[in-house]
């Protein structure tokens, strides 16, 4: 299994050095398929275009090339690369998250029970001063107080009010699918 943690450390100078931030660094697919999944944004925007995509993609795979080369190949198996914008019903992944995003509906996964439960669905409002917990109002008005450390998934909920509130940068080239092999 690659360590996220190391590929995070390769990963995000590259996007920065193209004026992105950082949403997610994933590995999934098992061992069928694996998949390195990668999600940027521009900050002004929080969405990537197409051609964003590709540039990221490009010298994320340039910086791995270099470390298999080098002896150092932080991921010793063949792999996918996916480099996408987080999309409208983004993961949440950063405590800032949770702030930009209050108001809107949110599914929360937890590493452990907190209040006899593991799963939380409703409205963010906000983080708390401590800039640790975040707060979230579920369906029946009640408003939980959730530390950001046992937050295992995180995503908005595809609302109307999501849709109204994400303008989309543009559609040109929404059906191309860039993928390069590992």
């Amino acid at each position: 299994m690659a360590n996220l943690a190391a590929l995070t450390q390769i990963i995000e100078p590259e996007a920065r050095a193209l004026g992105f931030d950082l949403v997610r660094v994933k590995m999934y697919g098992g061992t069928s398929d694996p998949t390195l999944q990668v999600m940027a944004e521009r900050p002004e925007t929080r969405q990537l275009t197409i051609d964003d995509c590709a540039a990221l993609s490009r010298r994320i795979s340039d910086a791995m090339d270099a470390l298999e080369a080098a002896g150092r190949d932080p991921i010793d198996h063949a792999y996918r690369l996916e480099v996408s914008s987080p999309g409208i019903d983004r993961p949440l992944t950063r405590i800032g998250d949770f702030a930009d995003w209050a108001g809107h509906e949110a599914r929360i996964t937890l590493s452990e029970k907190l209040d006899g439960r593991k799963q939380f669905k409703g409205d963010l409002a906000g983080v708390e001063p401590t800039g640790e917990v975040i707060q979230i109002v579920d369906a029946q008005g009640v408003q939980h107080h959730v530390p950001f450390a046992l937050i295992e998934d995180a995503k908005l909920v595809m609302t109307d009010r999501l849709i109204a509130a994400t303008q989309p940068l543009s559609a040109d080239g929404a059906d191309e699918i860039i993928e390069v092999e590992g």
